[in-house]
């Protein structure tokens, strides 16, 4: 158990970890890659999860072979994910609450992401939490992804906190090696549609929860 009271801050993954939007991505996968004559490989979305958007269109296009550029990638992916992130993806269970909790105890938070910024504002604005934030950091901004501690660091910088009293929530194993390579206490998030590597997650994270109000303590 931590006590998040005596956090200085607080950095939270967004997809998998704050939102419900797995689906989303899984759905856009499904569709881009079957126009194309393409099965969905078993290992694509672990491949992909920790890189951010341009790394990942680059990945997409080399490993398809794509006539299409980084940007047409892109662009197509934004199309097909802006709808649902503006209106349907909701927060995970008991997000809210543990937000709210947080702000009571004057902890500062972070969002460290590898979604767009332009998916990012309009689902939290949907789900009325972006006050809650004292930064937003996206892979954009580091040179590395999420198997190393750039984004984190980044973070923290930004809310002038340090790592040793900080902790990241992650629901993806290279979020949590990334997070624990920086000196960052790691919280692993339970994810549906990652559930098959929940044993290994639980081995090198600090604690896991299955909800975020496993969190909150009077």
């Amino acid at each position: 158990m931590i006590n998040f009271k005596e956090c200085e801050g607080v950095i939270f993954d967004l997809d998998g970890t704050l939102v419900d939007s797995m689906w989303v991505w899984e759905q856009i996968d499904q569709d881009f890659l079957g126009k194309r004559g393409f099965a969905v490989p078993e290992d694509y979305l672990e491949k992909i999860t920790p890189m951010g958007f341009e790394a990942c269109a680059d990945y997409t296009i080399e490993r398809f072979g794509l006539k299409e550029t980084r940007l047409q990638v892109m662009e197509e992916w934004y199309l097909m994910a802006v709808d649902s992130y503006t209106n349907k993806v909701p927060l995970k269970k008991g997000v809210r609450e543990f937000l709210e909790y947080l702000k009571s105890y004057q902890v500062k938070m972070s969002i460290a992401t590898a979604s767009d910024m332009s998916l990012v504002l309009p689902v939290l604005r949907n789900n009325e939490i972006q006050h809650y934030f004292d930064n937003i950091t996206t892979l954009k901004e580091v040179k590395r992804g999420k198997g190393f501690p750039d984004i984190y660091h980044l973070a923290a910088e930004k809310m002038q906190v340090h790592n040793n009293s900080c902790v990241v929530f992650e629901d993806i194993r290279e979020g949590i090696i990334g997070a624990k390579m920086g000196g960052y206490t790691a919280v692993g998030v339970y994810e549906e549609r990652s559930k098959d590597s929940v044993e290994k997650m639980i081995e090198i994270s600090d604690w896991f929860i299955y909800d975020f109000n496993e969190c909150i303590v009077a």
